[in-house]
């Protein structure tokens, strides 16, 4: 197996092999994928956190050694700041909330024998206690971020890569796109049974899912439209409180963290998870 890690701020992900073809996703710096096939200077990849299989230009991946790609998978953080440059001698390198900090340490991260310094607040990845307060909180980070089809960043992002890449900072990896992410987690029967942190899915009017948001409470969810933003939702589906009209049309609500913690362990788990011992925001 060839692996290979993003060595640059964002790169396109795209459905073939040309600059011409369409883009599907993003790769973020520090995210690995695995390498299927080259063909000339484009190499098929394979992301390692979803399985999204797309073409990438050769010269925007790095290679990496199967021993850095265990520990790249096993050892790293993510960035909480919008746009901070990681330095190191000889340059910086601009990065995106979400990005990927392999081999942090709190101070300083390890790149395939780069060394890279990032002054930034970051979050170490726990499957153990997801916390809906952090969640929540990292996902209003996006809010106004522009739409984009098949972006993943605060630059430009659509509607399934910006639940994934919230959730992802959790340690909790959703599919790639809407229509994929609904067939995952626990089924709400009611909107009105629903809790904040839980995925709302939407329909076109031939019956497929094509949107995705995340539930801020019953009444509210944060979601990638023209831009991220708050609306209304209720079991009709998203009310868009600009336009006064009903934008999407709801088809079911999907629960993927379980347990609502308590107050004291909201304090307890964003004091573990923040590194630097400086507040979220």
């Amino acid at each position: 197996m060839y692996f290979g890690i993003g060595h640059l701020s964002i790169a396109p992900i795209r459905s073939g092999a040309s600059d011409k073809s369409e883009m599907v996703s993003q790769l973020l710096f520090g995210e690995i994928v695995e390498i299927l096939e080259k063909k000339g200077s484009w190499i098929k990849i394979r992301c390692d956190w979803d399985d999204y299989v797309g073409w990438m230009d050769k010269k925007q991946v790095k290679a990496i050694t199967p021993s850095e790609y265990k520990n790249y998978t096993t050892n790293h953080a993510f960035s909480l700041e919008l746009l901070q440059p990681i330095m190191s001698t000889e340059h910086y390198i601009p990065i995106t909330l979400g990005a990927c900090l392999p081999s942090f340490d709190g101070m300083s991260l390890q790149l395939s024998g780069n060394s890279y310094q990032f002054s930034g607040q970051a979050i170490f990845p726990s499957k153990g206690n997801t916390n809906i307060e952090l969640l929540l909180k990292i996902a209003r980070k996006y809010l106004y971020a522009p739409y984009l089809w098949g972006g993943r960043s605060p630059l430009g992002i659509d509607c399934s890569g910006f639940t994934q890449v919230v959730f992802r900072m959790l340690g909790i990896n959703l599919p790639r796109d809407a229509y994929q992410q609904v067939e995952k987690g626990e089924l709400i029967d009611f909107i009105e049974q629903s809790q904040a942190g839980d995925l709302a899915f939407f329909e076109n009017k031939n019956g497929r899912i094509t949107h995705v948001g995340i539930l801020l409470n019953k009444d509210e969810i944060i979601h990638a439209s023209g831009r991220v933003r708050i609306d209304k939702i209720d079991h009709f589906g998203i009310f868009n409180i600009d336009t006064k009209r009903y934008s999407h049309r709801l088809r079911v609500v999907k629960r993927f963290i379980e347990v609502l913690p308590s107050i004291e362990s909201d304090i307890n788990e964003i004091e573990k998870v923040i590194s630097n011992q400086v507040d979220l925001f």
